[in-house]
């Protein structure tokens, strides 16, 4: 088993396949976009199946596959088809904005992916737009009532953001009362192309959140939530779907963290918020074999911060990446 230095077990590999997005939310990148990569500074598919395998060896059991948004990028259910022959793989699991998605729902189920995470950031389409800065929430909606159809686990995820969608919180929990789905809102994350500029940007908490959900809900109630799990889970009487909140920014779930990510050129990082990371592809690309690189990654995990504050401590620049280069 992969183990840090800490004594965490290390299972569960967030894999990039793409830097590209075909939105734009500004919580993610600034207005004017980023300068996306050339093609040949990408990781391969070649490149990432080995990168997989090498990693299931070690104990890795479980993939998620991100972005930028995964389905921008040709042959993709291919590549997932690839990986659902691993068998030491026992979990494949999708991130995505649904814009794309909705056709391949049906081979998603058929190859057995465990569960899909789709960004929904607003029911309003008014305010979907001034978020994403694209108007395409009629697709994230077809392609939520295709995961339903096919009773693929969904969890829908909400960066909530003060004063731009803060008053969706509701609505998004009533989303759930007949619709067997997790709604989870997560803290905004300085992960935005230009990091927190002032003490008036800092995101709402956790804590926040759930208060404004007591508003309406006062019964809500804690549930029970799993090992390793990055978000606080609860239950509303009489509703099918659930509630969750992720604190990304106040960091309270690193002392379990049996996650890895791998970027889509190919850095490997430990944390979320550190900066830098050695690169796997320019490694693979020099020659290196299984065992060498096995033995990177085990030498690696032994100089990982204690958690997300550390790691940002012992940054050289300050937080100004966008989300969309590391992996959402």
């Amino acid at each position: 088993m992969l183990t840090d230095n800490h004594g965490r077990p290390i299972n569960y590999l967030r894999l990039a396949v793409t830097d590209r997005c075909n939105l734009r939310c500004f919580y993610c990148m600034p207005h004017e976009g980023i300068d996306f990569l050339p093609k040949n500074h990408l990781l391969s598919y070649e490149e990432m199946i080995r990168l997989i395998t090498v990693l299931s060896e070690m104990g890795v059991n479980k993939v998620r596959i991100t972005g930028g948004e995964p389905f921008v990028r040709k042959d993709l259910m291919d590549f997932l088809w690839k990986i659902s022959e691993n068998k030491n793989i026992q979990k494949i699991n999708l991130t995505t904005n649904g814009v794309l998605t909705a056709p391949f729902v049906p081979e998603l189920k058929a190859l057995g992916i465990a569960s899909v995470n789709l960004s929904l950031d607003s029911l309003d389409r008014e305010r979907f737009m001034q978020m994403t800065r694209r108007d395409e929430l009629p697709n994230v909606l077809k392609t939520l009532d295709a995961l339903l159809e096919h009773e693929i686990p969904t969890k829908i995820n909400t960066v909530v953001m003060a004063q731009k969608n803060d008053e969706d919180i509701l609505s998004m929990v009533d989303l759930g009362k007949d619709k067997p789905v997790s709604i989870r809102f997560i803290e905004e994350m300085p992960f935005n192309g230009v990091g927190f500029g002032n003490e008036k940007s800092k995101p709402l908490t956790y804590q926040n959140i759930i208060e404004k959900i007591r508003t309406k809900y006062p019964d809500l109630y804690k549930t029970t939530d799993e090992a390793n799990s990055t978000s606080y889970n609860y239950q509303i009487p009489g509703h099918k779907g659930s509630v969750g909140v992720i604190a990304a920014f106040s960091r309270t779930f690193c002392g379990t963290c049996n996650r890895i990510r791998i970027t889509p050129t190919g850095s490997f990082k430990t944390c979320l918020y550190e900066d830098g990371g050695a690169n796997v592809r320019d490694l693979m690309r020099k020659g290196i074999s299984d065992d060498d690189l096995k033995d990177f990654f085990r030498e690696t995990l032994q100089h990982r911060a204690k958690d997300g504050f550390e790691a940002e401590k012992m940054r050289k620049t300050v937080v100004r990446e966008s989300m969309t280069t590391i992996g959402g």
